[in-house]
């Protein structure tokens, strides 16, 4: 977008800084939009972590429990970083502040029912040890092997030094999109499903994360996926 102020052209950086500072949410989106063609939501079971592997550390996976409620059943490495402990199991909601909730609840509830996607722009509360961040999440639905709407992929992008955890965020702005039949958008070779789901994925035995020690470089893996028989 370009402004005329006097006799300059300003241009807008938002979306720039973006595109840059959040580039894990553009990928889970395109990897979404990859499994629609032109279905209004795709299936849980077609998510394959291996067409969003760069983004594995800030990716979750959302179950509905009850209205306006959801809990994860997957999370990468970053969101337990921002809690300060592992997330499976917990309420969404636990990353965000009292008074931030009800619009979360809400986004889910439109998310779940309409379908709808949601991204939603965040601040992190501040405190002794809790410096600002700004972050970013990405809400998009998934059907169940059911066909109801119960899942959730997402994405949550924290820019900042963490600080001392649990880290919990304020709602600055929330947009939706209405999501409609017959959208095919182009697949990139990064984009389109695999046609051989990676063990883990699949809904039924249900998947979860270990945080596991780190490996002998040093590095600890973003998402380690395993498989439940219980």
């Amino acid at each position: 977008m370009r402004n005329k102020k006097k006799g300059r052209n300003i241009i807008s950086l938002k979306g720039y800084k973006q595109a840059t500072h959040f580039p894990a949410l553009r990928q889970i989106e395109a990897y979404w939009e990859g499994l629609r063609m032109g279905r209004l939501v795709p299936m849980r079971s077609e998510i394959d972590p291996r067409g969003i592997e760069r983004a594995l550390e800030y990716t979750f996976m959302l179950e509905r429990i009850a209205p306006g409620l959801a809990r994860f059943r997957l999370a990468g490495t970053h969101l337990n970083d921002l809690l300060g402990m592992e997330v499976r199991g917990m309420p969404f909601t636990s990353f965000f502040t009292p008074a931030a909730r009800n619009i979360v609840t809400d986004t889910l509830e439109r998310v779940f029912d309409a379908p709808q996607v949601a991204e939603l722009e965040l601040s992190a509360e501040k405190g002794i040890g809790k410096p600002g961040m700004d972050a970013r999440l990405i809400l998009l639905p998934l059907r169940s092997d059911l066909g109801e709407v119960t899942r959730i992929i997402g994405a949550l992008v924290a820019v900042g030094a963490i600080g001392r955890a649990p880290r919990r965020f304020e709602v600055e702005n929330v947009v939706t999109k209405e999501l409609k039949r017959g959208h095919k958008p182009a697949v990139t070779p990064e984009m389109e499903p695999q046609k051989a789901p990676a063990e883990g994925f699949a809904e039924n035995p249900a998947p979860y994360v270990a945080i596991t020690e780190k490996e002998p470089d040093g590095k600890r893996p973003a998402l380690r996926l395993v498989v439940s028989n219980d």
